[in-house]
């Protein structure tokens, strides 16, 4: 027998009349709540990526009813933010106009779908009575301390005119307008999630998930015991100072302190306002070349272990906190702002990166750590062992050494032990209204 849509629209009308998906919290059974993506209405039509995602959630929450399962099946649109608003630039039409009458549309082709969705539960997030509680949630957050304002680097579409997060840029271009990104500063709102980051670890195996999402998430939110070094600096043959007239620190976080008197040089990222301040007017031309050609990577490419090492020379200079001795401080896009302090302590025998790096641009390398006193181990040489060429600390093992190295600095307040997370001080959130 040939498909004909009447089928559908009998019985999706015979399901309308009998309120067969709506749903009653006293119904019988074992509630579940069943809740997919909601749809973007910054175009006129729903399109077939739509059915794919839906369709399946719909046909198990189908099988779930017949098991005997209460189910709960809302649906709703995103309907607040830059899509709308784009969609509205493009067609000259006010965005609640064509947002609304967008919506009216892809409601019915969702009905005409057959889903099994309670529509009076249906909400959209551009209607006050939905974001008013947006609103709500964020005062209670800045009450708490836990939103707050302040600049940070982005990466920023001029196309599309908003921030976009590092899986949404694609070989250095917006994945929606293919336009160019470029890394900017700007103030934001931010999320001071890790408030809550050992809280999340803590939790972590009491959820009924598969072992390897929890893996994942305990990798993302990355909690590491380390120390914080700090380096003072020099630029033009000065001691640089802090706004309030005392030295300034560069604070870096290692978890291998036992590596310090290998450092051959500093590393801050080219995007931190530290690189601008430490930059000579004899390296200005070229470190402000290099900060625009940075500006077209995402912060994954700049990760990527497999990347080409660039950088350039700040013209000042770092001072060992126990060597006295002036190691030069370079830019470099393998370190990002937002990421630790932004500052890196540069160990080339003993970390693979900071090898390439000097390898290339004919840095020292030093071998301070060794499998054994007297090993010539092929560097770099990134495993724990015993300190050489190290001083006084000749000879100690990793633990010992780490805890000889902050109990010389942390009198100095130079060196303190820490815990250091993966997850991001913050994560950008925007405010409506």
């Amino acid at each position: 027998m040939a498909y004909s849509t009447d089928v559908d629209r009998k019985w999706q009308k015979k399901w309308e009349e009998t309120k067969l998906y709506k749903y009653d919290p006293n119904k019988k059974g074992e509630k579940l709540y069943v809740l997919e993506m909601f749809s973007y209405p910054s175009a006129a039509n729903l399109h077939l990526g739509h059915w794919y995602n839906y369709s399946l959630t719909d046909s198990w929450s189908r099988m779930k009813r017949m098991q005997g399962y209460n189910v709960f099946h809302p649906m709703g649109f995103d309907s607040f933010g830059l899509p709308a608003e784009n969609y509205a630039i493009k067609t000259g039409i006010h965005p609640k106009d064509s947002t609304l009458h967008n919506i009216e549309i892809m409601e019915q082709q969702l009905k005409n779908m057959g889903a099994t969705y309670d529509w009076d539960y249906e909400i959209a997030t551009c209607k006050p009575e939905y974001y008013k509680w947006n609103q709500w949630i964020f005062l209670r957050l800045l009450e708490k301390g836990l939103a707050y304002r302040k600049n940070a680097p982005v990466n920023w579409c001029p196309q599309c005119n908003t921030v976009l997060a590092n899986e949404q840029v694609i070989d250095g271009a917006c994945e929606r307008c293919h336009t160019e990104v470029e890394h900017k500063n700007m103030t934001q709102w931010f999320f001071k999630i890790t408030a809550y980051a050992q809280e999340l670890l803590d939790c972590l195996p009491q959820l009924d998930w598969p072992e390897k999402t929890k893996k994942i998430q305990t990798n993302w939110i990355g909690r590491s015991e380390g120390t914080q070094i700090s380096f003072l600096c020099e630029k033009n043959g000065e001691r640089l100072k802090d706004e309030d007239g005392s030295d300034l620190k560069l604070s870096v976080f290692t978890t291998r302190a036992d590596t310090l008197m290998g450092v051959s040089y500093v590393v801050v990222a080219p995007e931190s306002p530290l690189c601008t301040l430490l930059t000579t007017d004899e390296c200005r031309e070229k470190v402000e070349e290099y900060q625009a050609f940075t500006k077209k990577a995402s912060d994954i490419e700049r990760m990527s272990t497999t990347s080409e090492k660039t950088g350039v020379f700040t013209g000042s200079y770092a001072i060992h906190p126990i060597t006295g001795k002036k190691v030069p401080i370079w830019a470099s896009d393998y370190v990002i702002a937002t990421y630790g302090t932004g500052v890196v302590m540069a160990v080339p025998a003993h970390d693979e990166r900071d090898y390439e790096f000097a390898k290339k641009f004919d840095l020292p390398i030093q071998r301070v750590i060794a499998s054994k006193p007297d090993a010539e181990d092929e560097l770099p040489f990134i495993e724990k062992g015993v300190l050489v060429n190290s001083g006084e600390f000749d000879g100690l093992n990793f633990k010992t050494a780490i805890d000889a190295i902050i109990e010389k600095l942390q009198p100095q307040g130079m060196a303190e032990r820490k815990i250091n997370y993966r997850l991001q001080r913050s994560t950008t959130v925007s405010v409506t209204g």
